[in-house]
């Protein structure tokens, strides 16, 4: 795709992205999705639903093929699905207790299955289905009968796409902790991956998540799970599809090491404790 097309399916993107807020934010459940943030303002989870939608939709327009928009539009809307799912009924008192991989377990080994269990079998669904789709796109399919990949390798190569598209979701997710954060590193991480054969799908998720930047820099919405988690899924598949099993087993290993280290270490504190870092945490973000 051309660097024009690109632009343009990243418009699509954020004109989406923004109205589909608008209509989300106005509909009658728009009450329910409102939320209290970290310094007590009022905020809406709107831009969820509306991030997931609009950068699925674009991330398919931007496909380089059937197999992969689906593979784009499976995992955008089904991580968004599952994360807005968290959002709604995690909220609830009796599901705040579990917190962490580790309090979901803890929950399910005496008997209860909490709203963070199903977003995260949910998330994993969706990456495992991404990843197949992407295996049926004509190029992928051409390049595994030119390496004579045979069943265990193909097999292989959509387990560590999954693994690829889950933990870039999970990851994302783990920063939607302050104003901005998480679209910020959405866009870092995003950018370099426009390039290329399904640069179009990297260039959806951003242009939709940059359309809801300014709203997210000023305290109005939250990207809460369902928002975090498609973004993340959606750059997981831009990732999957230009890499073979070697790069998706070395992104896979970077996911899982800054996953476990974020169960011991607060993210927040690094950035506030790294000038670098916190200085763009910060820019743009209100401060009053």
């Amino acid at each position: 795709m051309s660097l024009l097309g690109r632009l343009l399916v990243a418009g699509a993107g954020a004109a989406a992205a923004r109205y589909l807020l608008r209509e989300v934010r106005t509909a009658p459940v728009g009450p329910a999705l409102e939320r209290t943030n970290f310094r007590g303002r009022t905020v809406t989870l709107a831009a969820g639903p509306a991030l997931a939608v609009g950068a699925a939709g674009a991330g398919a327009l931007g496909a380089p093929s059937a197999a992969a928009g689906s593979a784009a539009l499976l995992a955008g809307v089904g991580a968004g699905a599952v994360g807005l799912y968290d959002d709604v009924v995690g909220a609830r008192p009796e599901q705040k207790s579990a917190k962490g991989f580790a309090g979901h377990l803890a929950a399910l080994r005496q008997g209860r299955v909490t709203a963070g269990l199903v977003k995260i079998i949910g998330v994993g669904a969706a990456g495992l289905g991404a990843a197949a789709l992407l295996a049926a796109d004509p190029q992928v399919r051409a390049h595994r009968r030119r390496q004579r990949q045979g069943p265990l390798g193909h097999a292989a190569d959509v387990l560590l796409g999954a693994g690829v598209v889950a933990g870039t979701a999970n990851l994302v997710n783990l920063l939607d902790l302050r104003p901005g954060r998480a679209i910020k590193s959405g866009l870092l991480i995003g950018t370099p991956l426009t390039g290329g054969r399904h640069g179009g799908i990297a260039a959806g998720a951003v242009g939709a998540a940059a359309g809801l930047l300014a709203a997210d820099l000023d305290e109005e919405v939250m990207l809460g799970d369902s928002g975090a988690n498609a973004l993340g899924a959606l750059l997981g598949v831009g990732l999957a599809a230009r890499t073979g099993p070697l790069g998706r087993a070395v992104a896979l290993t970077v996911l899982a090491g800054l996953t476990a280290a974020s169960e011991k270490v607060s993210f927040t504190k690094v950035i506030q404790g790294t000038p670098v870092l916190r200085e763009l945490d910060e820019l743009g973000r209100r401060s009053d």
